[in-house]
């Protein structure tokens, strides 16, 4: 018998549990910095360096990070549920908790690519450096979709929520878009667990069951909701 299909939509709310700072709640600066200034196209083009150097320390503090209770328990789902995690989250918290389907919808920070093709990921745990250069002459930046730029996982998760059996929300606070807009593929039907310390307006939607937790409290309480042991 197939198991059921858990779609997991996160955000930064499950990885601020294992230390990794967010910026939803802090005026658009991010770890002190205004986001236009390293998270965008023209910051990239304006300062280079100054972008390298914060996704570098993003991807210190990342590499120093564990996963918390909330991604271990969402790996401990797939022994009765054919679980998909769709994260907006740029770490690799998920897959080092054991989860084995994982798609990012704003890239990976232990990924770069050249500034030139955005299809070709190299593996990345070092820093990098101007300077560093891929085969096409590109200079190498994170694998990390900015804000201003297109997100081309959308296509990919829309198909995933509409078949979702059950859907769980996690950590998200739905003000980033398109991610947000995927809530919306989930059929009438489906139960809806949406979990969050502080919850996001979701009263548009049917079968909502809220968690007004943290996430890794409230994943807790998601598997004995579920009858998991």
């Amino acid at each position: 018998m197939a198991k059921l299909k858990l779609v997991v939509l996160t955000g930064a709310g499950i990885s601020a549990e294992s230390g990794l700072k967010t910026f939803r709640d802090s005026d658009g600066l991010w770890e002190g910095y205004n986001i236009a200034d390293v998270a965008t196209p023209s910051a990239w083009r304006r300062n280079p360096q100054l972008v390298l150097d914060f996704y570098n320390q993003r991807r210190r503090d990342v590499m120093q990070a564990q996963p918390n209770i909330a991604h271990k328990t969402l790996a401990e789902l797939e022994a009765n549920y054919d679980v998909r995690i769709i994260t907006q989250n740029i770490d690799d918290l998920h897959e080092r908790a054991g989860s084995t389907k994982v798609m990012h919808l704003h890239g990976e920070i232990v990924k770069m690519r050249s500034e030139r093709a955005e299809h070709r990921l190299y593996p990345v745990l070092k820093d990098i450096k101007l300077g560093d250069k891929a085969i096409d002459g590109g200079q190498y930046r994170p694998h990390v979709v900015w804000f201003e730029e297109p997100v081309p996982m959308i296509e990919e998760a829309i198909p995933m929520m509409y078949e979702a059996d059950i859907f769980v929300l996690v950590g998200t606070s739905l003000a980033v878009y398109p991610a947000a807009g995927l809530v919306d593929y989930v059929k009438d039907n489906v139960k809806k667990y949406i979990i969050d310390k502080k919850l996001p307006e979701v009263k548009r939607y049917k079968q909502i069951i809220p968690i007004e937790m943290p996430a890794t409290e409230g994943l807790v309480e998601l598997k004995r909701l579920l009858g998991q042991k």
